[in-house]
């Protein structure tokens, strides 16, 4: 067994909606079927009881080694805790090779899951030991590690119920809701309105309570100290016991409560001093510790905490009672479960001796032994939900000292006897405001019921309705996914949207490039929808990129389709045929939301045959409205796009829109069939977006095909009286197009340049020259540096084979170097000469041209 590839796929992909890693397995002829395999399942079993093995599809189908590790990881991370459900092994067209999907909620827990398995696998081969659970709690370790805390979770999963999409931005708890301009963060319970100032404030418990007394708040009374005999001091005026705690503290920690004689004085003033050189000493009131959750203008939830405690039972030393308090599976080293263990440390031990007991004491029977001053969960503490008996006057004014400080999420802490009574009515008081409240203890009270307090928190950043996205519009096809994207976002932007826009030459914001290259994949959309001047998008979505890592979202509004040729990079990743080749175009389709649309060439049945898988509904253009696709879909009172008699006519039942192709000027009066097809492709997609038909119209009257609107895209220039056409056509579909658009246009004598690409199949190059051969008079072929794996000689030989049996093509040359291509045709060319010129390098061939041509 050999692992070739492995590859997250971090967006809907291929094989399904889930985020999943893929690897490439190969087997032996033996490994194929592990009945084969002496002994090997009964192995496996014993090491992984909880093992489950799917079904391989397919009639007799073994279940190779490859599916055995399919199944390891999957059961491996369910067994861990992570909740995941999807795997698949699909066996490809080379033998003994498969593919194997694993679905992962975590990217590194999967990775490692596989590691795992292949260890498992190996060891069931090789009967070696495997150590199951030293695996799954690594497994566990590590996804506890980087998985979201229960806080930044519980908001995620709000924000999912609502349909609003996130993207995590690090590796700890900053997450993106929305998209573009429409987007808000948070990390954990801060928001993107949270002020730093306002955090400041906070952090400083001295400004906070003269604030907080300012608004008219109950607040202890008391001040900041910076040496042990000041602190002493401050106690004394106070005349009473005291909390001593540093001035910017948080978490409880340095905090000490109760404190009466000068010795307790000075060692909680240590304690202290060593968090923060100011510390603060202001009365104690006698009460429960309460935590009030604020959000926005509203307390959403309400929590009485209790300091960590154990209770003797006349048998147990403290610290046996500890250790069992702490197998409580709610409770965890950090944050990520609902309670935190009890840790016995310096403060604990303090705490213990004031009681007259250490951890080796056994408390009598049903003795309460405290063992924190404080009462924050993550020191230990319990929590129990009160929120329903939160007395309206005391909500009211921890709303007041939120606002006070400038918070719009905030953990107010109050001590008190009871929520029922108002502060003045009972001696209670504000002890402190928190920035970035913890929120465990409301989701998961120790007792109680938990509150929706992520989604109160996702209600004040996104209002009732609003599911922070912006339009989308995802584009697909072998040609005229360019073109159709650049006229998409060209009408967009003439409705005032400022338009996010990628494709095969980089990626755009408002019409400023600020990426180059090819950046048809997932990361530059996702890096689009990243961005905050972004109202829509636009994005042309590349085969490579759907294999390689998914999509860059997880649904768009417009799926356009505009065609399948056989000559787009077949032969690459397993995809062979045409028919593989539609599964992935349609991977866009299957992802559009239910409210959107899939706007699909109604005269490519591959395309035709996708409607068949669209959540939402279905828009068909084709230029003969009499297709039989076109017509049934009509006869239903569905959307279609069809020409009829030089207009493009958008039809829904009794209701159409006319557009004269004589004013659009890229097809140049409806000449130029493919350009025709991408209007229409761009008419469906404005039409599903819900774009004023004055504004669509406008903006194709106003969009042209050259070289800065849509470079390499059919782009006209005049040299010497002849006409010079560049286009970045690189498939035989796309090559028979433009000879079709081109037979239309008037021409003494006409030559091509033309070179392939290498990684294109034999056929597929030998086929663009043959189409060429019959067009063209004269054709220049030429070879450039990157050939894509392929020997020097090689492309040119195949295009000369190509021309083998040409029936126009007299004169044929090879150079070497693509500019030296485009002086040799442009030096044979006579005045009413047509000259096509196949570009390889766009943005340099381009320029070249430019400078050559006239004007």
């Amino acid at each position: 067994m050999e692992i070739s590839r492995i590859r997250a796929l971090r967006g809907p992909n291929l094989w399904s909606r889930h985020t999943s890693i893929e690897a490439v397995i190969s087997c032996t002829e033996a490994e194929r079927d592990i009945s084969s395999l002496a002994g090997f399942e009964q192995r496996l079993r014993r090491r992984f009881p909880e093992i489950k093995f799917q079904e391989p599809a397919g009639v007799d189908v073994p279940i190779s080694l490859a599916h055995a590790m399919e199944a390891a990881a999957l059961c491996l991370q369910a067994q861990a805790g992570c909740p995941v459900t999807f795997s698949l092994a699909v066996h490809t067209v080379e033998t003994g090779t498969y593919q194997v999907v694993v679905e992962y909620t975590e990217e590194d827990v999967g990775r490692l899951a596989f590691d795992l398995a292949e260890a498992l696998c190996r060891s069931a081969l090789d009967d070696t030991p495997f150590d199951l659970d030293a695996a799954l709690a690594k497994l566990r370790e590590l996804d506890e590690d980087i998985r979201l805390g229960p806080s930044t979770g519980a908001i995620v999963q709000a924000a999912l119920a609502r349909g609003i999409p996130y993207r995590r931005l690090t590796e700890g708890s900053m997450v993106q809701f929305g998209w573009g301009s429409r987007q808000r963060r948070i990390q954990a319970a801060e928001t993107s309105r949270t002020s730093a100032i306002a955090e400041s404030i906070a952090q400083d418990k001295e400004l906070t309570k003269m604030l907080l007394h300012a608004a008219g708040v109950p607040v202890p009374v008391g001040r900041s100290v910076t040496d042990p005999e000041d602190a002493w001091k401050a106690a004394c005026e106070i005349d009473g016991p005291v909390v001593i705690k540093p001035r910017d503290g948080n978490q409880g920690k340095g905090v000490a409560v109760n404190i009466r004689t000068r010795d307790e004085v000075l060692a909680a003033f240590a304690v202290a001093s060593a968090i923060s050189p100011d510390v603060i000493v202001e009365r104690y009131i006698s009460g429960h510790d309460y935590r009030l959750l604020v959000v926005g203008n509203q307390l959403v939830a309400a929590a009485r905490r209790a300091p960590p405690q154990v209770i003797g039972d006349g048998v147990h030393t403290i610290a046996q009672l500890i250790e069992e308090v702490n197998k409580d599976p709610r409770r965890g080293d950090g944050h990520a479960t609902s309670l935190t263990k009890i840790r016995v440390d310096d403060i604990a031990r303090a705490v213990l001796a004031k009681q007259g007991y250490d951890t080796g004491s056994v408390p009598p029977k049903g003795a309460l032994v405290v063992l924190r001053n404080n009462a924050n969960l993550s020191t230990g503490g319990t929590a129990t939900d009160v929120t329903e008996d939160v007395h309206p006057d005391m909500a009211a004014r921890a709303v007041e000292a939120a606002q006070m400080v400038g918070l719009d999420i905030c953990g107010v802490d109050a001590v008190c006897e009871t929520v029922l009574k108002p502060f003045e009515e009972q001696g209670g008081g504000i002890v402190e405001v928190n920035a970035a409240p913890g929120l465990r203890m409301h989701l998961q009270p120790s007792f109680g019921k938990g509150r929706p307090v992520g989604e109160a928190i996702i209600g004040s950043m996104f209002a009732e309705g609003d599911n922070g996205r912006i339009p989308l519009v995802a584009v697909a096809g072998t040609n005229g996914k360019t073109t159709t994207v650049r006229l998409i976002a060209h009408i967009l932007a003439g409705n005032g949207h400022r338009v996010g826009m990628t494709g095969t030459d980089g990626v755009y914001i408002g019409g400023k490039r600020i990426d180059t290259g090819d950046c048809s994949g997932p990361r530059s959309a996702r890096n689009v929808l990243m961005h905050p001047d972004v109202d829509a998008a636009v994005f042309e979505t590349a085969r490579g990129g759907v294999l390689r890592e998914g999509l860059g979202f997880d649904r768009c509004d417009v799926a356009v389709v505009t065609n399948i040729g056989a000559g787009d990079h077949l032969g690459l990743n397993y995809i062979t045929t045409v028919d593989e080749l539609a599964v992935v175009k349609r991977v866009i389709v299957q992802n559009v939301a239910p409210s959107g649309c899939a706007v699909l060439n109604a005269a490519d049945p591959m395309v035709a045959k996708m409607a068949s898988v669209c959540p939402g509904s279905v828009t068909f253009f084709a230029a003969d409205v009499h297709h039989p696709v076109m017509t049934a879909h009509r006869a239903q009172g569905r959307r279609v796009v069809f020409v009829d008699r030089g207009v493009v006519v958008a039809a829904e039942g009794r209701n159409s829109e006319r557009f004269e192709l004589a004013d659009i000027p890229l097809t140049r009066n409806g000449t130029i069939g493919f350009q025709v097809e991408n209007v229409m492709a761009a008419i469906g997609a404005a039409w599903g977006l819900g774009l004023p038909w004055d504004k669509v119209r406008a903006a194709l009257k106003t969009f042209v095909s050259d070289a800065q609107s849509a470079p390499g895209r059919f782009n006209l220039f005049s040299y010497k009286g002849a006409t010079l056409i560049a286009d970045y056509g690189h498939n035989p579909d796309a090559i028979q197009a433009l000879v079709g658009a081109i037979d239309s246009m008037p021409a003494r004598s006409r030559s091509v340049v033309i070179s392939a690409a290498g990684d294109r199949r034999d056929i597929d190059i030998r086929r663009q020259s043959e189409i060429l051969g019959d067009a063209f008079d004269r054709i220049v072929l030429y070879e450039d540096q990157c050939q894509r794996g392929r020997e020097d000689g090689e492309v040119i030989a195949l295009l000369r084979d190509g021309l083998a049996n040409a029936r126009r093509a007299k004169a044929v040359k090879e150079v070497r170097g693509e500019f030296v291509a485009i002086d040799t045709a442009l030096a044979e060319l006579n005045e009413g000469d047509l000259c096509l010129i196949l570009i390889d390098q766009v943005d340099e061939a381009l320029a070249y041209i430019g400078k050559l041509a006239d004007g």
